[in-house]
């Protein structure tokens, strides 16, 4: 079928495939709020365009033409720092400054429907890549000038690898968390490749369609446990609680007995998790729902605290979403509000402490975050890395605005050169920025 001279009805709404590079999904409902409003501890919440079905506006992936890069901040530059990866989407640094990349994306199922099908459409169209490299790529700067001249493919789909994203490593043992299962590996630091099969150590929620694919991990302060994120299966519950189940949560996991429990609730999509080196506290980025129009409600940086819950799928921002049936009127009380809002439909994924950055006194204290950007805003959001300022107690400045560190990644036209995704702070103090579109790795430094 081809997407461009076909239109099918759904619910009631015309699909059509316009040129351009750019999706529509009916007409795009538009913005009404200054984007600005929507970051925040206390963004604006009175703008609801309630939807049949999102609005799809999609920036065509391009990927970087000739010496074109993004644009780093006023006394930043940007440099690339790995290039030629597939879909490199999350990291993690080794004790020695080796960068481990997960190259990944969703993994390949059957179609289910004409829905599904344009769905799938609409998501490679999006990420520009369908099928998942499964790969653990080593990476090691060791001449210290900031860019790769060690390459090696560390694990691949043989060892036991399913669309893996997030890393840990663990003494000797290094965890990837798969989209369907939590693996261990034996691994020295310093080793270039695991010949190893992996070791489950527990299944983790996958049923089809497994929206919401991929799962981060993190060890406790202890080491003892390992904190792991698993997104929602839907957008607000709509295929039944019971696909959700141990869904839409940060699990708690204890590898030795190999069980797990549910630690943080109602998280729609969870997906960075870092501590905050002042006060200790674990962090999270998420992503809320879809279908209340451009502006409602914001993606969010939160807390991720032992019997939490921030409302999936029943409230968010502690405000009730009347689509879903039944409501939970006695849980409203228990909620818990989020601790910055960060734009509409970002799609926040990365998340990064300062603690060693280089990068001048500007930004020393904060959050860096990757925003892949949206798939169903008019006019996109995201689509670049932002810097969350935060005080002297450890929780975001309530009176500072979050700053653009990274941009550039939509070009004149509006299409995608890069979304960056995954973010950390290397063992020089450079920012690394995963580009899954324009599958790099990006480094940012103070400028010289």
């Amino acid at each position: 079928m081809n997407w461009r001279t076909h239109a099918k009805i759904i619910s009631g709404l015309v699909v059509v495939g316009l040129g351009g590079g750019i999706w529509y999904l009916s007409t795009p409902a538009k913005s009404e709020i200054d984007i600005a409003k929507l970051y925040g501890p206390n963004p604006d919440l009175t703008k609801i365009q309630q939807e049949a079905f999102p609005s799809i506006v999609i920036a065509k992936v391009t990927g970087w033409q000739g010496n074109a890069k993004p644009i780093a901040a006023p006394g930043l530059q940007v440099a690339e720092f790995a290039r030629d990866l597939d879909h490199p989407r999350w990291m993690k640094l080794l004790p020695n400054g080796d960068v481990l990349v997960a190259e990944s994306t969703q993994p390949a199922r059957p179609t289910q429907g004409i829905a599904d099908w344009i769905a799938r459409k609409i998501m490679k169209s999006a990420n520009g890549s369908d099928v998942s490299a499964n790969r653990i790529t080593l990476l090691r700067d060791s001449d210290g000038d900031g860019t790769v001249d060690m390459r090696s493919v560390l694990l691949t789909a043989e060892n036991g690898l399913n669309s893996p994203y997030g890393m840990e490593l663990v003494d000797n043992t290094l965890y990837i968390a798969n989209t369907d299962s939590l693996m261990a590996f034996p691994y020295k630091t310093g080793d270039n490749k695991i010949t190893a099969k992996g070791e489950r150590i527990v299944p983790l929620p996958s049923s089809a369609p497994n929206n919401h694919w991929t799962r981060n991990v993190i060890a406790s302060p202890d080491k003892k446990t390992l904190l792991v994120t698993v997104g929602s299966n839907s957008n607000i519950g709509e295929n039944g609680l019971k696909s959700e189940e141990y869904r839409a949560n940060v699990l708690e996991v204890f590898p030795k007995q190999k069980t797990f429990r549910i630690y943080t609730a109602g998280l729609r999509n969870p997906n960075g998790l870092a501590y905050e080196p002042k006060s200790g506290y674990l962090w999270t980025t998420v992503n809320e729902r879809d279908q209340l129009g451009p502006d409602i409600p914001p993606d969010y940086l939160a807390t991720v605290d032992f019997g939490g819950h921030y409302g999936w799928p029943w409230f968010y921002w502690r405000m009730t979403d009347h689509r879903v049936q039944p409501q939970r009127p006695d849980l409203q009380q228990y909620v818990k509000r989020p601790n910055y809002a960060l734009g509409a439909h970002t799609a926040s994924l990365g998340l990064a402490f300062a603690n060693g950055a280089k990068l001048g006194a500007n930004f020393a204290n904060g959050a860096f975050i990757g925003q892949h950007g949206s798939w169903n805003r008019n006019p996109p959001s995201g689509y670049k890395v932002i810097y969350v300022p935060f005080n002297a107690r450890g929780f975001p400045d309530a009176k500072a605005k979050p700053v653009d560190v990274l941009t550039g990644f939509l070009n004149a036209k509006g299409e995608a050169q890069g979304r960056p995704a995954g973010v950390i702070v290397d063992a020089a103090g450079g920012l690394l920025v995963a580009d899954d579109a324009g599958n790099r790795i990006w480094r940012v430094t103070a400028a010289k």
